[in-house]
């Protein structure tokens, strides 16, 4: 086995430890100031640690907040337009992996080429869509942008995932007499494992966080979202500090741990559609 330097282990090692303190030292700041008293996050020099642990502010967040019924929207929402893009990418995917067509390369580039478009170039489109169909400040509505966002990346997550299966199976499973809906459902999908992951765990986060659709097609309490309703401790000339961070730790919550329970096969299914694209 190859021997590396002290030196050179040092630099990995503090480059390792300066990386988690970026990475994780915002996250731990949220954490503990959402239980300090709110004088006490105006202290300066600022501490770590409370001095007076308090839970109060979770207090305010969930019996004098509408922070509860955001979290609702946002799981309804989430899960809703992340069951739909999985769908969806599963059979557009399948598509491009296994079968040859005319002018499939260009409707691959097509597909990547959706995701590239800024965020801000179609909210008026779908505004105008969404409004005609009488959609808008509706859960639907909603479900079906976050899917627009989203599908793109996942058929081509998929789609790179899909191609590292050997067609031999899939042959074999012909000749047997299986169809091609009961191949994809009882073969495919199952290897496929580490990419699905990946694909639920992408859409979901990033419609869990989105920001800005929510914010021009949401219109009140019923429909709004956790990053949307974070703007409730915010009035004209304060903000309460204390429980706009108990309000992000009950946000993060839920993707932190759906993160770390499905770490390895998110990683693992995400660099497979990256490399084998």
């Amino acid at each position: 086995m190859r021997q590396h330097s002290p030196l050179l282990m040092v630099l990995i090692y503090v480059s390792m430890g300066v990386l988690m303190i970026v990475s994780i030292g915002p996250f731990l700041w949220m954490l503990t100031s959402s239980f300090k008293q709110l004088t006490e996050l105006y202290t300066i020099p600022p501490h770590w640690i409370p001095e007076m642990p308090t839970l109060d502010n979770y207090y305010k967040v969930l019996f004098h907040s509408n922070v509860p019924r955001y979290f609702l929207n946002s799981v309804i929402i989430s899960f809703g337009s992340t069951v739909l893009a999985l769908f969806l990418a599963v059979f557009a995917a399948n598509g491009f992996a296994r079968f040859r067509f005319r002018g499939r390369s260009a409707m691959q580039a097509a597909v990547l080429g959706a995701q590239l478009l800024p965020t801000a170039a179609i909210i008026v489109p779908l505004f105008i869509i969404l409004r005609s169909m009488g959609l808008i400040n509706t859960y639907f509505g909603l479900i079906l942008t976050y899917m627009i966002i989203t599908l793109p990346l996942a058929v081509w997550m998929l789609v790179g995932y899909f191609r590292t299966i050997p067609v031999e199976l899939e042959e074999a499973a012909i000749i047997d007499g299986a169809s091609r809906v009961e191949i994809l459902f009882k073969i495919t999908l199952p290897l496929a494992l580490p990419g699905i992951v990946a694909v639920v765990i992408y859409s979901f986060v990033t419609t869990w966080n989105e920001y800005l659709f929510a914010l021009s097609f949401a219109l009140d309490a019923n429909v709004k979202t956790l990053p949307i309703g974070l703007s409730e401790f915010t009035t004209e000339f304060t903000t309460d500090w204390g429980a706009v961070m108990a309000a992000s730790v009950v946000m993060t919550a839920p993707i932190a741990i759906l993160f770390l329970a499905m770490q390895r096969l998110f990683v693992g299914g995400l660099m497979a559609g990256a490399t084998k694209g």
